[in-house]
């Protein structure tokens, strides 16, 4: 008998019965609450905020320089193999892709190795990240060349040729390439002064509005805009850079209308680079559990066509165009041209806020990976400083790249001591052994550019992942997509922000709605439309998942008439209607649960409702006495909305409103 006693305790439900007032909001702040007696002046408060003291101050340079909290306690033997290693691997891959972004960014290629040097040594003392890889990065840099490209067209710097017996005219480069340096070393100037601002004031909670369907679906499209740019470095053809609207259809066009100038050596060495490569990095994933590294592929691909285009003087027998002149040292500073600023800062809040949001993306998904945390705003500080420092030294904007950074958190790196190893590695090149490079055919960039965008161009798979968790986040995607493809990157960014935005004044204008019932022998309540789910005698339960507010008032309103009071929806005017509730909720508990058409008629004088309770054989609204507001998901009500409630609430016999 015992156990089976126990069996039935064990089977037997908890049931708890819980009883509390109603209160309302005068007797709430008139008895219940009373708010803290002031103990100081607002000058008090203000001078204690700005008071300064030894912890305080060294909290400030604690937080300011992130370094010092890490740096003194850095475990040498357990974290510098691993960092020693992580470095070298990503110094390897960002060598070439500096160079290659410096095309993108439509600047010489040995600017392309000071951004890749300059801000990963600043980055280590400002950041908070442990694992990203700061330098440059595909879609800025292509950002940056358009506006370069822009201000400095081909079009500005040609040149009566002195040699020439018929006055042509020719392109001097030199001037056009100066012009675009200093076009770029500006806008990072302005990125940089516009991302350190935000930081100090606190603004990282922005990144919050540029959504992860709005980043995947730009930076999607931003792949196609390098990959459509790399096409006529790929087949050797000569055609000139578009920028603005529509400048990727337009590229693309004059690409394939020169289709037969194509240099078959450029087309033969491109391709084998580019098969290669993705080989190289197919094989990375496919073992890196079993790799101790990865392989260097794209280190690979520069050493071996340097060697090919060297031996066989590519350039000069087969007109393949290489690097140039690679400049031996690092330059000294110089002021920037600040007379192109006003040209530039619309531009230039575009690069910053993108860049931010790619490092700060990056820098969430490892610190959650590996258990520390970072802070946003000391994000935009370092990434302000990295970007406005560095441009004294000729650089170009940067901010975090993906393939990178998953090289140095893949080979086991722990620190940003990483990042100065992969940095020292730059410099290397920069200060001794940058001529090697000048043979390196443009063809081969190209390649290495298209195949570190193969991670990208997967995104489109988010379409059918979209498709079947949430079609508004879908229409963002897609509308971000479309429009940086079409408008540009810039102008993109822009309509995609603006659509998020809508989305989400959609979204508390047409919020979902439900009348909710119990489920049996649980506390739980769902909607009605559940077979399961049953509602309570004389009670309805009116659920709304938003805001009530100026923009859905009577939305609320309207919603929650129809629900409760579904017969007379279509004839009753807002005033009958209100009347009807009344006459419902007040008459139903003295007489009966019918609704009496005469007394309507004395009430309102309506003739339609006249004919339609005539129609309906004077069955009413049904025993409903009382109607619970569900406000678990209403965050706020502003003063449109309590006038919207107070509307219908004095009107009925109880109206209980659930928080």
């Amino acid at each position: 008998p015992v156990p089976a006693m126990e069996e039935e305790d064990s089977e037997s439900q908890l049931m708890y019965r819980i009883e509390r007032p109603v209160y309302d909001e005068a007797f709430l702040r008139s008895q219940l609450l009373h708010h803290r007696l002031k103990s100081t002046t607002l000058w008090k408060r203000l001078l204690k905020h700005f008071q300064c003291s030894s912890e305080k101050a060294k909290a400030t340079v604690l937080n300011f320089l992130p370094i010092l909290k890490w740096l003194p306690s850095y475990p040498v033997k357990q974290y510098l193999f691993s960092d020693v290693v992580s470095g070298l691997s990503t110094g390897v891959v960002q060598l070439p892709q500096g160079l290659a972004y410096a095309m993108l960014a439509a600047v010489p290629p040995v600017y392309g190795l000071y951004s890749s040097f300059y801000p990963v040594m600043l980055y280590m003392f400002f950041g908070t990240s442990r694992h990203i890889s700061i330098g440059t990065f595909a879609v800025i840099s292509l950002m940056i060349g358009g506006v370069a490209m822009r201000e400095a067209p081909d079009s500005m710097f040609y040149i009566l040729d002195a040699n020439g017996t018929n006055s042509s005219l020719i392109l001097d480069k030199t001037a056009r390439d100066t012009r675009r340096v200093q076009v770029a070393v500006v806008l990072t100037t302005l990125v940089g002064l516009i991302q350190l601002a935000f930081g100090l004031l606190r603004f990282g909670f922005v990144a919050i509005y540029l959504t992860e369907p709005l980043i995947r679906g730009f930076t999607t499209a931003a792949s196609i805009h390098v990959c459509v740019s790399q096409l006529k470095y790929l087949l050797g053809v000569r055609t000139r850079r578009f920028s603005g609207p529509l400048s990727a259809i337009y590229s693309f066009t004059a690409v394939v209308g020169d289709i037969t100038s194509t240099n078959v050596a450029t087309v033969i060495l491109g391709l084998v680079c580019l098969i290669v490569l993705y080989v190289i990095k197919d094989l990375n994933e496919r073992f890196k559990k079993k790799l101790p590294i990865p392989i260097p592929g794209e280190m690979v691909i520069v050493i071996v066509s340097t060697g090919i285009s060297y031996g066989l003087s590519l350039s000069s027998d087969y007109n393949v165009d290489v690097i140039g002149n690679i400049p031996t040292g690092l330059l000294p500073p110089t002021i920037p041209e600040f007379s192109l600023m006003p040209h530039l800062l619309a531009d230039s809040f575009a690069v910053a806020i993108v860049g931010f949001s790619m490092g700060i993306s990056l820098s969430k998904i490892f610190a959650l990976k590996h258990g520390y945390s970072v802070d946003g705003n000391q994000e935009l500080i370092a990434l302000g400083l990295c970007n406005f420092i560095s441009s004294f030294f000729q650089t170009f904007a940067i901010t975090c790249s993906m393939s990178r950074s998953l090289v140095q958190e893949s080979t086991g790196g722990k620190t940003q001591i990483a990042g100065l190893l992969s940095s020292i590695v730059v410099l290397l090149v920069i200060v001794a052994i940058g001529f090697v490079f000048q043979p390196l055919p443009q063809t081969a960039l190209a390649a290495i550019i298209i195949v570190n965008l193969v991670g990208m161009f997967k995104q489109f798979k988010d379409i059918s992942v979209l498709w079947r968790i949430s079609k508004i986040e879908l229409a963002i995607w897609l509308v971000a997509f479309v429009a940086s493809v079409l408008l540009g990157l810039d102008y993109g960014l822009l309509v995609a922000i603006t659509f998020a935005l809508m989305t989400v004044i959609y979204r508390t204008q047409s919020p979902e709605s439900a009348i909710l019932g119990h489920i049996p022998g649980t506390g739980l309540h769902f909607d009605v439309e559940y077979e399961e789910a049953v509602e309570y005698e004389g009670i309805k339960i009116f659920h709304f998942s938003s805001p009530i507010y100026f923009a859905n008032s009577d939305l609320y309103v309207t919603t929650l008439k129809e629900k409760v009071i579904p017969p007379l929806v279509s004839l009753l005017t807002k005033s009958s209607l209100v009347t009807a509730v009344k006459i419902n909720l007040t008459e139903q508990s003295e007489t009966s649960n019918t609704l009496s058409p005469n007394h309507i008629l004395e009430e309102n004088g309506n003739s339609q409702v006249e004919d339609a309770l005539a129609s309906d054989s004077g069955e009413g609204f049904g025993p409903v006495h009382s109607i619970i507001l569900d406000w678990t998901l209403v965050c706020f009500i502003d003063s449109v909305g309590a006038k919207a409630i107070k509307q219908v609430q004095p009107h009925t016999q109880e109206c209980i409103c659930d928080r």
